[in-house]
């Protein structure tokens, strides 16, 4: 395990339960440190496994959704770690008001545009807040998890407008970001992680292929790779296949 000085700085959102944590875990045991965003508070684990693991996660309180919050949670891990190496974009709701409904049923319009803010617009907010920290990397890496509900031209639900308008959205501000960064040697990486077990409906889906830990694993072995997709941008899913947008 790397002194706490070489170790490179991961920041991840959604950082106090399910991916977000797990990424966190596996992260820390990589070598990096983690400066990870909690939502909740009232989440443990997290917490725990920072004092588990003194000097290698420092927790910011962060909702993707508030400009405030999202500037001050980046002003906060600046402070303590001046250089940020990596960005994992993982905070994300589903959206549930009335997200199985068809046109003909009505929608919740407050409910689609809050799913937008926190899936689309929070990880530019994020990414625009540790723009200070990246610009000091060597090899500053953007990571994103989207959804193939964000496929257009896979598309096939007749509902849930408005999780499958914001990984579209997503994926659009992930391109804009590419055109922008790749020229001053950024790398980026979207991925969609497959069937996993999470609470984004309320309930464990227990059923999904993947634990938190399972998908983690396999979004980092992409996310770290080096080797691959370093001047065009793609996302990959669960089996490293490629995605249409």
């Amino acid at each position: 395990m790397p002194n706490e000085t070489d170790r490179k700085t991961a920041f991840v959102t959604g950082a106090d339960h399910g991916l977000g944590f797990a990424l966190t875990q596996q992260l820390v045991q990589r070598g990096y440190h983690v400066v990870a965003g909690q939502y909740a508070p009232s989440e443990s684990a997290l917490g725990a496994f920072a004092a588990e693991h003194p000097g290698a996660v420092t927790i910011v309180p962060l909702d993707v959704s508030d400009d405030e919050s999202v500037a001050a949670a980046g002003k906060a891990a600046l402070e303590t770690r001046p250089v940020i190496d990596l960005v994992i974009n993982n905070a994300a709701i589903l959206g549930n008001e009335k997200l199985d409904n068809r046109i003909t049923d009505g929608l919740a319009y407050d409910t689609i545009l809050a799913t937008i803010s926190v899936n689309a617009v929070g990880p530019l907010r994020v990414v625009e807040a540790l723009m200070p920290g990246l610009e000091k990397s060597g090899s500053p890496r953007l990571c994103f998890i989207s959804s193939e509900a964000g496929s257009v031209t896979r598309s096939y639900r007749p509902n849930w407008y408005g999780y499958c308008m914001s990984k579209s959205a997503l994926n659009m501000g992930i391109s804009i970001l590419f055109n922008d960064l790749r020229p001053k040697g950024y790398t980026l990486r979207v991925y969609h992680p497959g069937w996993m077990q999470t609470f984004m409906r309320g309930e464990e889906d227990s059923k999904a292929k993947y634990t938190p830990a399972e998908a983690a694993r396999l979004a980092l072995e992409y996310f770290l790779d080096i080797e691959i997709d370093e001047d065009r941008l793609v996302m990959r899913d669960d089996n490293r296949d490629d995605w249409p947008w």
